[in-house]
C-alpha cells in the first residue's frame, strides 16, 4: 500500500518541491512531480535547473525521450506510463488517480486557508481508505 506523507504549511510549494527533489536525488531516489497544469509543469521544469549554483538535478518532462533514464520527472498528466513509480509528489488540489502505482506519495499543502481545507479533506479521504499516513509541518524560515 502506498505510504502517504503530508507536508503542510509550506510557504512556496514549487520551491519546496525543488528542495524535496534535491534531497531525493541526494539519496539516488526517483520521483515524479505532478503539477496542477502544463504551465506550472513548464515553470517547475525551468525552476529545477536553478535550485542551487552547484546542484544538478537530472530531470525532464515525463514525455521526453530521456524519461526512461532520468530519475526526476515532471508532468501534469498521470495517464502516461512512467519508467518508475517510487515517489509521486502531488502539487495539485486533487487526490491523484492511480496513486497505488507509487510506493510513496508526498502531498504538499501551502499556507493558504482554502488549500489547507482541501488538504484536510484529502488527508481524511486517505485515512478512510486506511493508507499509512505521516504529517510534517514545514519549518518556518
Amino acid at each position: 500500500m502506498t505510504q502517504i506523507d503530508f507536508h503542510s504549511s509550506v510557504a512556496d510549494k514549487l520551491e519546496y518541491a525543488c528542495r524535496l527533489a534535491r534531497k531525493a536525488w541526494g539519496k539516488r531516489a526517483r520521483l515524479v512531480i505532478l503539477a496542477e497544469s502544463t504551465a506550472q509543469a513548464d515553470f517547475l521544469n525551468d525552476l529545477l535547473w536553478t535550485v542551487g549554483e552547484t546542484d544538478f538535478l537530472p530531470h525532464v518532462m515525463a514525455n521526453h525521450a530521456l524519461a526512461p533514464v532520468t530519475p526526476i520527472l515532471v508532468t501534469n498528466n498521470l495517464d502516461a506510463d512512467f519508467p518508475h513509480y517510487d515517489t509521486l509528489v502531488n502539487l495539485t488540489s486533487a487526490v491523484p488517480h492511480g496513486l497505488d502505482r507509487f510506493a510513496r506519495l508526498v502531498e504538499i499543502v501551502s499556507t493558504d486557508e482554502a488549500e489547507l481545507a482541501i488538504g484536510r479533506k484529502r488527508y481524511t479521504a486517505y485515512k478512510q481508505q486506511a493508507y499509512p499516513l505521516n504529517h510534517y509541518v514545514a519549518a518556518k524560515p
